[in-house]
């Protein structure tokens, strides 16, 4: 049985040991705080580097599409005139048609 005093002992107690465990606990609670926030931040990164990647391979989809759509939409004629002129097989004709310009200053 407690002494008579003011305050109980037993209540004293309580509240001492109650205040001990609040303080001990909370560097548990506080790492359990920062884990849970590294794990929900590490997902957050991961969603976002799989929408980048994403992305990305719907950009790179498009880019081959277009070129595609460039091969397939080259005209024949100017097809053949590049290939001329990579080729440089219109040398024949190129100086044919610069004699027959000087020939007409002579005129």
């Amino acid at each position: 049985m407690a002494f008579p005093t003011a305050v109980n002992d037993q209540v004293t107690d309580a509240v001492t040991q109650s205040n001990v465990k609040v303080i001990g606990e909370s560097p548990a609670f506080a790492m359990g705080s920062i884990y849970q926030s590294m794990a929900h931040s590490t997902g957050i990164l991961f969603e976002n580097a799989v929408a980048a990647q994403q992305q990305q391979n719907t950009l790179a989809l498009a880019a081959a599409n277009q070129g595609v759509m460039q091969i397939y939409s080259l005209d024949t004629t100017s097809a053949a005139g590049a290939t001329e002129k990579v080729a440089q097989t219109g040398v024949a004709d190129n100086l044919t048609s610069l004699l027959t310009v000087l020939d007409s200053f002579r005129r």
